[in-house]
């Protein structure tokens, strides 16, 4: 695999809590709108077990609550989540500075 496609997908699959945070960060919602906006804001698909398999194992660390909405499982960032992603965010900050230097 290249440097480049490895690197994008160290950085987007690999690590798709970061997006799945960010987006509930936003507002709660369901697991397929959630798939939907990692493609229109951040420009790729993950697969649909991936995401589930994602939102479990941050429901488990207790990252995100999961609540049902007739019969929707509707997800939310807690608090705990809103901390990791705040620190994920200045660990990537942190790289491109010091990328940039």
């Amino acid at each position: 695999m290249r440097p480049l496609k490895r690197l994008e997908q160290l950085n987007t699959s690999d690590n798709l809590w970061v997006y799945i945070l960010k987006i509930l960060e936003k507002s709660p919602t369901h697991a397929y709108a959630i798939r939907n906006e990692i493609e229109e804001l951040f420009g790729f698909r993950p697969g649909t077990m991936t995401a589930y398999k994602v939102l479990y194992l941050l429901r488990k660390e207790g990252l995100v609550s999961k609540t049902r909405d007739g019969r929707k499982r509707v997800y939310a960032i807690t608090d705990r989540g809103r901390r990791e992603l705040k620190a994920a965010l200045k660990f990537y900050s942190g790289i491109l500075k010091m990328l940039e230097k």
